[in-house]
């Protein structure tokens, strides 16, 4: 069960107050080993199946450090213009919970591998914000608590607790935002916008899948408010794990609306970590939040200093693929659109869909056609995404290819999905399984058209009469007679041409 809190609303909580909002992404990198030992990081194994003495902390056991973590670090830090260190280390941050079998996680504290750098975010109306990044650190995961008994999954009210430790010592890249100022009643809309665009960089970069749903990429949401004109941040919350883009978004929006009430009845915010209910977009208290010299961090001794040759470095900098946003601004030039268009197209899920329609054939006006109308209608529907439907971009440009060649209308065309979405085979299947080919030849269509003309005297004379429109009514009565698979404008063309009236 959550607890209600009492709010004011968004609009009087800005009218009083300004918001400071920090992000801290948590990014599980997709290498194959864990961060400092050689246990496996696939998913989906038997609890406790993928440890070892270096994971589980035992005497003696010496870590090393994954090469490829490193590199999955440094290519993130370029993509972010982040400066990359010439020497760091590593620390060791202490504090207990049972997921950390070492009662510590090795991390970075004071000397990152990556720092001062920054993200440009483009909002909804085309808008780009720059949200300033502190830092990009090294560091392992925890394992995996499961609370059993009591209501709500978590410690409080659970009977006991079962510790899984596959994912301790997996690689996180965490990446810390700057306090984020001046973005005002968009701040919410910020954090999304933010969230997503560091998403996008990383699956582009190929260092994660960043998949939020699956705990890939998690987002720990800071926030405090301050007095219109004060220059001194407020004392902040810090909701903790929030896995998704939405959820991101109403959990600034209600921890700005739950500061300025507590604010407003003359209350004092606490410094706390706070969990995100989707079921009802608020906020619950969790614990009072930590400084930072209550990890009582120190230099990891049994870890040698990072030392990424310049060499080295410039090589990453000179393999970084093209970057998102510089990606998207390519792409609407090259198809025409505007910058609502392609949101649309990224908050379905369908830009990587599109491209890759593309490169298999398709004009862009077909591929985005397809994908962003019968497609969206039919995930929409399934309740699944895009990427999940059971079609291909190359089935999909296939498609387009027979529409285009005139073998399929459109009519046809969705039929043709349909049967591949049904698990009918590929389009080429579907057509010859259903029959669905457009009917061409001459000689067909032109008893069709004879037909619907005698089944319909009074429309022929309002045709021959001038009344060209009218032609539609005798192209439809075709279309039914030849179940949809004749080419109604070859149809419109016969029917006029019989009644000796120009087009």
């Amino acid at each position: 069960m959550t607890t209600t809190t009492d709010l004011v609303s968004y609009e009087d909580a800005l009218a009083s107050y300004d918001p400071v909002m920090g992000l801290e992404v948590h990014v599980e990198l997709g290498t194959t080993t864990k961060m400092f030992c050689g246990c496996s990081t696939a998913l989906g194994q038997d609890a406790n199946t993928q440890t070892c003495p270096v994971c589980l902390g035992l005497p003696g056991a010496l870590p090393v450090v994954n090469a490829t973590g490193v590199e999955s670090a440094v290519k993130i830090g370029l993509a972010l213009n982040c400066e990359i260190a010439e020497w760091c280390r590593f620390a060791r941050k202490n504090y207990f919970y049972p997921d950390m079998p070492k009662n510590f996680q090795t991390s970075q504290y004071d000397e990152p591998i990556a720092f001062d750098g920054y993200l440009d975010v483009q909002l909804e109306d085309g808008e780009v914000f720059r949200v300033e990044i502190e830092r990009a650190h090294m560091e392992e995961d925890t394992g995996k608590s499961t609370h059993v008994g009591g209501a709500t999954g978590r410690i409080h009210g659970a009977s006991h607790s079962l510790l899984d430790y596959n994912r301790a010592g997996i690689p996180l890249i965490e990446i810390v935002t700057k306090p984020i100022v001046g973005a005002g009643e968009r701040a919410p809309e910020v954090a999304r916008a933010y969230v997503r665009e560091l998403r996008e960089l990383i699956r582009a970069l190929g260092v994660s899948e960043a998949r939020m749903e699956m705990g890939q990429m998690r987002c720990d949401v800071n926030l405090s408010l301050m007095p219109k004109g004060a220059e001194k941040f407020g004392t902040r919350s810090e909701t903790k794990n929030v896995n998704s883009l939405r959820s991101v978004e109403r959990a600034a929006r209600f921890e700005i609306q739950r500061h300025a009430a507590v604010l407003s009845s003359g209350g004092t915010i606490v410094q706390e970590t706070r969990h995100f209910h989707e079921d009802t977009g608020s906020t619950t208290s969790g614990r009072v939040k930590e400084e930072a010299e209550d990890y009582r961090y120190f230099p990891e001794p049994d870890l040698v200093p990072v030392a990424p040759a310049r060499e080295w470095v410039e090589e990453l900098r000179a393999g970084l693929p093209e970057l998102p946003l510089v990606r998207r601004n390519r792409l609407r030039e090259e198809w025409g659109i505007s910058a609502t268009d392609m949101q649309a197209i990224l908050n379905a899920g369908a830009l990587d869909l599109i491209v890759a329609t593309i490169d298999a054939g398709a004009d862009a006006a077909s591929a985005r056609k397809w994908w962003m109308g019968e497609l969206a209608r039919a995930a929409n529907e399934s309740q699944k995404a895009l990427d999940e439907l059971a079609i291909t971009p190359a089935q999909v440009a296939r498609v387009t290819e027979l529409v285009a060649k005139g073998d399929l209308n459109d009519k046809l065309a969705r039929q043709v999905i349909e049967g591949v979405l049904a698990g009918e085979g590929a389009p080429d299947e579907v057509v010859e399984k259903r029959g669905l080919k457009v009917v061409s030849d001459e000689g067909a269509l032109t008893a069709a058209v004879d037909e619907a003309i005698a089944g319909n005297p009074a429309v022929a004379d309002k045709i021959r009469g001038g009344k060209v429109a009218a032609a539609g009514a005798l192209v439809g009565a075709v279309m039914k007679a030849t179940r949809g698979q004749a080419d109604a404008a070859r149809v419109k063309e016969l029917i006029l041409q019989k009644l000796g009236v120009e087009g």
